[in-house]
């Protein structure tokens, strides 16, 4: 029996290897080009990708769990579906799905309603699945680090409201504890569903005032202009993505995205610890910044 990683090179995904790595499980990485992926040791690289149906489908046979990662693409939903539906009927007997937090909240948002369509085909054939809903993942902000350390500016546009963000760890960890859990089951398990966020509903202000502590210089929150944003954006991505983007925080300033003690409870107890806070990992990224 076999454990199936897609999106196995990764940030997520390769971690979500590195916490499979000695459980006793057989655990495939798919990748594009196996002949060169670094892998952990005793991990087995398999060709393959999820917009290739036949190649998916190869690298299925065998599979009993399948963690699906689909990343941002314009075809983000079809890939998932269609993924579930290979899946199906190569008849395992588990997947732990990373959807998003607030996807059903955030309709106007094309990869929060992707993924919450997604939620609600697995809900529609009882797939037996395990849900992880993360917030906006607290490793993107290493991305800030030239204005943080030059002009001194936060630049993520997240608002007033508040966002739980989290630690891509955690998030790794969560996906290979369930994904264990289904692969030593006898068989399919109940469906379930966790809220992957941080220990804090963090504003713009806030985050800006944790990296002044973290860096020791000042440090100001750059604001909430979304069109700016969008544009920059424009410069790195297409120009889907970066609407897309520019969306998604549009609803983090009206909305926010805060967890409720209830999740935050259900999440502590999967992970067996608190989850990792924003001002732990801001310390740590000024600490090796420094180290140049």
């Amino acid at each position: 029996m076999t454990i199936l990683v897609t999106g196995s090179t990764g940030t997520i995904g390769s971690q979500v290897l590195t916490h499979l790595q000695g459980q006793g499980a057989e655990v495939r990485a798919l990748t594009r080009t196996p002949e060169k992926a670094q892998v952990p040791a005793g991990v087995i690289p398999v060709g393959g990708e999820l917009g290739d149906i036949d190649s998916f489908r190869s690298a299925m046979i065998g599979v009993s769990t399948l963690f699906l990662l689909v990343p941002n693409l314009a075809d983000e939903l079809t890939q998932a579906m269609l993924a579930l539906t290979v899946a199906r009927e190569a008849g395992v007997k588990g997947v732990v799905y990373l959807s998003v937090f607030k996807g059903e909240a955030y309709a106007d948002v094309p990869h929060f309603a992707g993924k919450a369509t997604v939620e609600r085909m697995i809900q529609a054939l009882d797939l037996p699945a395990t849900v992880l809903r993360p917030a906006y993942f607290i490793q993107n902000d290493l991305r800030q680090k030239d204005l943080l350390l030059g002009p001194g500016v936060y630049g993520a546009p997240v608002g007033a409201k508040g966002v739980s963000m989290v630690d891509i760890r955690d998030i790794a960890a969560a996906a290979a504890a369930e994904l264990l859990r289904r692969e030593r089951a006898p068989g399919p398990l109940p469906h379930e569903v966790y809220d992957i966020v941080g220990p804090d509903s963090l504003t713009g202000e806030a985050v800006a005032a944790i990296w002044s502590e973290a860096l020791g210089r000042p440090v100001r929150y750059g604001g909430n202009d979304l069109v700016t944003m969008e544009q920059r954006m424009k410069a790195m991505l297409p120009g889907w993505h970066a609407l897309d983007l520019r969306l998604m925080f549009q609803r983090y300033q009206s909305d926010g995205a805060a967890a409720d003690p209830a999740g935050l409870e259900r999440l502590t107890a999967l992970l067996g610890r608190a989850p990792r806070s924003y001002r732990d990992f801001a310390r740590d990224a000024a600490a090796q910044w420094a180290k140049g």
